[in-house]
């Protein structure tokens, strides 16, 4: 049975751009595949520290001809892992070649099938006669850690809060850049939004002039190369989070929703130091459990000293620790 999701959770992250159905468990996320087969940009044992992948240039595509480019994401509403951005580029003619291969939303597809289309674009055990997507298309992810988001989220009242949506465009500006300067001639952004589409295409308009942008909802579903992107970082989330399993199995899906997910939050929660740093403090559900948390130790950070403190034990342990009772550390 589905838990209650925090409404200040809700709150908090809807003005985040953060849609309600972010929240709730998604069957096919909870996958029990081997780890035979890592995504490119996975690194194990999985670090705290947000990595960047990128592929090389596809043997396809010839540098100046027109290439068509889109984003999406995966991970934003868990209280669990990492949230991954991830792009994908074509050729704009072969893009029209996509739909026939089957790429849809990524949420719509079972796990199966996203990671056969995923090993077809990592050309992972296929033969030279079915390389076509790996020859085609070339991708890039940017794995946002759970420590570095509740970094930027639970900086201190005299620090300037690094929001999740100042994260998502952050991390999409820089993946499109790279692409940029490796020498692609991108022509055409499609994006899935994060926050108010107009804003945001408004946005991605002055960082990059030159090309024409459409930002809006549903562009996964809309844009077979949004699907491509979003693909990639469902894949490389959910294995991003087999990675990191702490619970031998017992965490469920990573979202709030997730009656095993907040059950182990409950069960597992140190007085002190909380949880390891696969969980976003940032998040009310975290804050909640930590408050109502009969041994939690609770420490009172009164000024800017002790609020510097706090910042840099986030940044080096990945550990958040207590809130406002005593005066000393």
């Amino acid at each position: 049975m589905a838990a209650a999701i925090a409404s200040q959770d809700i709150d908090e992250l809807s003005q985040n751009g953060v849609e309600r159905e972010d929240f709730e468990f998604e069957g096919t996320s909870q996958v029990s595949a081997d780890l035979d087969f890592l995504p490119p940009g996975v690194k194990v044992p999985f670090p705290d520290i947000s990595s960047t992948y990128h592929t090389p240039i596809p043997r396809a595509i010839k540098l100046g001809e027109p290439c068509i480019l889109g984003v999406d994401e995966a991970g934003r509403g868990p209280v669990l892992g990492a949230m991954v951005y991830a792009l994908s580029y074509c050729l704009k003619p072969y893009a029209k070649k996509l739909p026939s291969f089957g790429f849809a939303d990524s949420k719509q597809l079972t796990h199966a099938i996203r990671m056969s289309l995923f090993n077809r674009i990592c050309n992972n055990g296929q033969s030279s006669d079915n390389s076509e997507l790996f020859e085609n298309i070339g991708w890039a992810t940017r794995i946002m850690t759970a420590r570095d988001i509740s970094s930027g989220m639970l900086r201190s009242q005299t620090g300037r809060v690094y929001n999740l949506n100042e994260q998502a465009h952050d991390a999409t500006i820089t993946l499109i850049s790279e692409v940029l300067a490796m020498g692609v001639n991108i022509t055409e952004i499609y994006v899935d939004t994060v926050g108010p589409p107009a804003s945001y295409q408004a946005k991605l308009s002055r960082y990059f002039p030159s090309i024409k942008i459409i930002v809006t909802k549903k562009a996964d579903s809309l844009f077979p190369i949004v699907s491509v992107a979003s693909i990639c970082a469902k894949v490389t989330r959910d294995i991003s989070l087999m990675c990191r399993d702490e619970s031998d199995g017992r965490w469920g899906s990573g979202y709030p929703s997730d009656g095993k997910t907040t059950k182990w939050l409950k069960d597992t929660v140190d007085p002190v130091f909380g949880w390891s740093g696969v969980v976003r403090f940032s998040w009310q559900t975290s804050k909640d459990l930590l408050e109502k948390h009969e041994g939690a130790i609770k420490v009172d950070w009164n000024d800017q000293d002790s609020a510097d403190i706090r910042q840099s034990a986030l940044q080096s342990s990945g550990y958040w620790i207590g809130k406002l009772a005593t005066s000393e550390f």
